[in-house]
């Protein structure tokens, strides 16, 4: 008995080593954000399609993915943004998380943006 109870011990601890927790991300289709105009005062929320280019005033942003993490882990959301002005170029490039706003969010003199979620 102790002989099979140590086997499958043994092979319980090999597979756990040999193959470790995967984190998992599920594609969506479309970004919900929120945009801060500063000079309006104004706050609005904004769901972008990823991969199709979409204006909001004098932004133009293009969501090149949005992801969720697995459902059996902490909800999070991530998203990777290419945000431009009309007229300075592009003002952010990068990856911002729903959990973690002040991150790496867009701070820009005239905007602020933050990902609130990623959904279907």
């Amino acid at each position: 008995m102790k002989k099979v109870l140590l086997s499958v011990l043994c092979a319980f601890i090999l597979t756990v080593g040999v193959f470790p927790a995967a984190n998992a991300y599920i594609d969506r289709q479309n970004a919900v954000i929120r945009i801060m105009n500063k000079a309006a005062g104004k706050v609005q929320v904004v769901t972008l399609p990823v991969g199709q280019e979409a204006k909001y005033e004098k932004l133009n942003m293009l969501v090149r993915s949005c992801k969720q993490t697995d459902p059996f882990d902490a909800e999070n959301y991530f998203m990777f943004i290419e945000i431009s002005k009309s007229d300075s170029g592009k003002i952010f490039s990068g990856w911002m998380s729903a959990n973690e706003p002040g991150d790496n969010p867009l701070q820009n003199a005239d905007y602020d943006v933050w990902l609130v979620k990623c959904e279907q």
